[in-house]
Protein backbone atom coordinates (compact mmCIF):
# COMPACT_ATOMS: atom_id res chain seq x y z
CA UNK A 1 0.00 0.00 0.00
CA UNK A 2 2.91 2.53 -0.57
CA UNK A 3 1.58 5.43 -2.42
CA UNK A 4 4.56 7.54 -4.34
CA UNK A 5 3.85 11.33 -3.76
CA UNK A 6 5.51 12.89 -6.50
CA UNK A 7 7.03 16.62 -5.81
CA UNK A 8 7.28 19.73 -8.03
CA UNK A 9 10.00 21.44 -8.12
CA UNK A 10 7.75 24.97 -9.09
CA UNK A 11 5.13 25.21 -6.14
CA UNK A 12 3.60 28.52 -8.29
CA UNK A 13 1.41 27.78 -11.02
CA UNK A 14 2.23 29.39 -14.30
CA UNK A 15 0.27 32.17 -14.35
CA UNK A 16 -2.42 32.28 -16.93
CA UNK A 17 -1.77 36.08 -18.44
CA UNK A 18 1.23 37.16 -19.14
CA UNK A 19 3.70 40.31 -17.30
CA UNK A 20 3.06 42.56 -20.01
CA UNK A 21 -0.67 41.98 -20.29
CA UNK A 22 -1.16 41.80 -16.44
CA UNK A 23 0.72 45.34 -16.15
CA UNK A 24 -1.66 47.22 -19.19
CA UNK A 25 -4.47 45.90 -17.23
CA UNK A 26 -3.10 47.51 -13.62
CA UNK A 27 -1.98 50.85 -15.95
CA UNK A 28 -5.81 50.95 -16.90
CA UNK A 29 -7.62 50.50 -13.92
CA UNK A 30 -5.04 53.17 -12.32
CA UNK A 31 -6.22 55.53 -15.02
CA UNK A 32 -9.92 54.62 -14.67
CA UNK A 33 -9.20 55.30 -10.85
CA UNK A 34 -7.22 58.66 -11.72
CA UNK A 35 -10.44 60.10 -14.09
CA UNK A 36 -13.00 59.06 -11.65
CA UNK A 37 -10.92 61.31 -8.82
CA UNK A 38 -10.80 63.96 -10.81
CA UNK A 39 -14.70 63.59 -11.35
CA UNK A 40 -15.12 63.39 -8.01
CA UNK A 41 -12.98 66.66 -7.27
CA UNK A 42 -15.15 68.75 -9.97
CA UNK A 43 -18.41 67.98 -8.58
CA UNK A 44 -17.08 68.97 -4.92
CA UNK A 45 -15.89 72.18 -6.37
CA UNK A 46 -18.79 72.63 -8.30
CA UNK A 47 -20.82 72.02 -4.71
CA UNK A 48 -18.81 74.03 -2.90
CA UNK A 49 -19.26 76.98 -4.82
CA UNK A 50 -22.67 76.82 -5.24
CA UNK A 51 -23.19 77.15 -1.55
CA UNK A 52 -20.59 79.45 -1.10
CA UNK A 53 -21.42 81.84 -3.72
CA UNK A 54 -25.17 82.50 -4.74
CA UNK A 55 -26.06 83.73 -7.53
CA UNK A 56 -26.29 87.40 -8.04
CA UNK A 57 -29.76 89.26 -8.70
CA UNK A 58 -28.94 91.96 -11.06
CA UNK A 59 -32.70 92.59 -12.75
CA UNK A 60 -34.29 95.57 -11.36
CA UNK A 61 -31.40 97.57 -10.04
CA UNK A 62 -30.81 100.74 -9.78
CA UNK A 63 -27.21 102.43 -11.29
CA UNK A 64 -26.24 103.12 -7.64
CA UNK A 65 -26.95 99.73 -6.29
CA UNK A 66 -25.24 97.87 -9.81
CA UNK A 67 -22.06 100.25 -8.13
CA UNK A 68 -22.62 99.33 -4.32
CA UNK A 69 -23.13 96.00 -4.85
CA UNK A 70 -19.46 96.12 -7.63
CA UNK A 71 -18.08 97.93 -4.30
CA UNK A 72 -18.90 94.91 -1.84
CA UNK A 73 -17.89 92.71 -4.40
CA UNK A 74 -14.33 94.06 -4.73
CA UNK A 75 -14.01 94.04 -1.21
CA UNK A 76 -14.95 90.49 -0.68
CA UNK A 77 -12.50 89.82 -3.74
CA UNK A 78 -9.54 91.65 -1.47
CA UNK A 79 -10.30 89.46 1.72
CA UNK A 80 -9.93 86.29 -0.39
CA UNK A 81 -7.16 87.49 -2.15
CA UNK A 82 -5.54 87.86 1.10
CA UNK A 83 -6.39 84.56 2.96
CA UNK A 84 -5.51 82.91 -0.60
CA UNK A 85 -1.72 84.55 -0.42
CA UNK A 86 -1.56 83.52 3.27
CA UNK A 87 -2.57 80.07 2.79
CA UNK A 88 -0.16 79.71 -0.45
CA UNK A 89 2.74 81.43 2.09
CA UNK A 90 2.30 78.58 4.82
CA UNK A 91 1.85 75.97 2.01
CA UNK A 92 5.41 76.58 0.04
CA UNK A 93 6.51 77.31 4.09
CA UNK A 94 5.68 73.99 4.98
CA UNK A 95 6.22 72.14 2.19
CA UNK A 96 9.81 73.32 2.42
CA UNK A 97 10.18 72.09 5.82
CA UNK A 98 8.77 68.98 4.77
CA UNK A 99 11.60 68.48 1.67
CA UNK A 100 14.54 69.80 4.12
CA UNK A 101 13.03 67.23 6.91
CA UNK A 102 13.16 64.30 4.26
CA UNK A 103 16.22 65.48 3.15
CA UNK A 104 17.83 65.11 6.76
CA UNK A 105 15.79 61.73 7.14
CA UNK A 106 17.32 60.15 3.82
CA UNK A 107 21.12 61.33 4.81
CA UNK A 108 20.34 59.62 8.05
CA UNK A 109 20.73 62.91 10.24
CA UNK A 110 18.60 64.47 12.70
CA UNK A 111 17.44 67.75 11.99
CA UNK A 112 19.97 70.25 13.80
CA UNK A 113 18.82 72.86 16.09
CA UNK A 114 19.62 76.36 15.75
CA UNK A 115 22.81 77.35 17.44
CA UNK A 116 22.76 80.16 19.75
CA UNK A 117 25.82 82.79 20.76
CA UNK A 118 26.97 82.61 24.02
CA UNK A 119 29.39 84.28 26.17
CA UNK A 120 32.60 82.46 26.88
CA UNK A 121 35.57 83.90 28.79
CA UNK A 122 39.17 82.61 27.46
CA UNK A 123 39.65 80.33 30.64
CA UNK A 124 36.41 78.89 30.04
CA UNK A 125 37.43 77.87 26.57
CA UNK A 126 40.69 76.70 26.88
CA UNK A 127 38.96 75.11 29.79
CA UNK A 128 36.34 73.03 27.65
CA UNK A 129 38.96 72.46 25.13
CA UNK A 130 41.83 71.03 27.27
CA UNK A 131 39.80 70.03 29.88
CA UNK A 132 40.71 70.01 33.42
CA UNK A 133 44.14 69.60 32.39
CA UNK A 134 44.75 73.55 32.57
CA UNK A 135 44.06 75.01 36.04
CA UNK A 136 45.40 78.25 36.20
CA UNK A 137 44.53 81.05 33.94
CA UNK A 138 46.80 81.83 30.70
CA UNK A 139 48.02 85.16 29.95
CA UNK A 140 47.51 85.86 26.42
CA UNK A 141 48.83 89.64 27.11
CA UNK A 142 52.52 88.28 27.90
CA UNK A 143 53.53 87.13 24.70
CA UNK A 144 52.46 89.95 22.84
CA UNK A 145 55.72 91.90 20.81
CA UNK A 146 56.07 95.05 23.09
CA UNK A 147 56.66 98.58 20.63
CA UNK A 148 58.65 101.78 21.74
CA UNK A 149 57.66 104.77 21.72
CA UNK A 150 60.96 106.32 19.69
CA UNK A 151 60.29 104.09 16.64
CA UNK A 152 56.88 105.99 16.68
CA UNK A 153 59.04 109.33 16.48
CA UNK A 154 61.20 108.49 14.27
CA UNK A 155 58.65 107.13 11.74
CA UNK A 156 57.08 110.50 12.10
CA UNK A 157 59.90 112.70 11.34
CA UNK A 158 60.64 110.79 8.47
CA UNK A 159 57.63 111.86 6.98
CA UNK A 160 58.28 115.39 5.76
CA UNK A 161 56.52 117.43 3.20
CA UNK A 162 54.63 115.99 0.62
CA UNK A 163 55.39 118.80 -1.75
CA UNK A 164 58.74 118.50 -2.02
CA UNK A 165 58.44 114.42 -2.35
CA UNK A 166 56.38 114.90 -5.43
CA UNK A 167 58.70 117.80 -7.17
CA UNK A 168 61.56 115.48 -6.42
CA UNK A 169 59.87 112.86 -8.29
CA UNK A 170 58.26 114.73 -11.04
CA UNK A 171 59.23 114.13 -14.60
CA UNK A 172 61.89 111.76 -15.98
CA UNK A 173 64.29 112.25 -12.93
CA UNK A 174 62.04 110.77 -10.42
CA UNK A 175 61.20 107.77 -12.84
CA UNK A 176 65.08 107.46 -13.40
CA UNK A 177 65.61 107.60 -9.68
CA UNK A 178 62.90 105.05 -8.95
CA UNK A 179 64.18 102.68 -11.68
CA UNK A 180 67.83 103.33 -10.29
CA UNK A 181 66.38 102.58 -6.83
CA UNK A 182 65.00 99.79 -7.80
CA UNK A 183 68.04 97.83 -9.66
Amino acid sequence: TGVLIKKHNNPKPKPKISASRRLFLKVCKAMTMLENEKQVRKDERERTLTERVPALQMSGLSLQDLQNLCKELHQKIDVVDEQRYDVASKVTKNDREDLSQKIFELKGKMKRPNLRRVRVSADAMLGALLGSKVKESVDFKANLKTVKKEEEKVRKEEVTDWRKNVDAMSGMEGRKKLFDAGQ
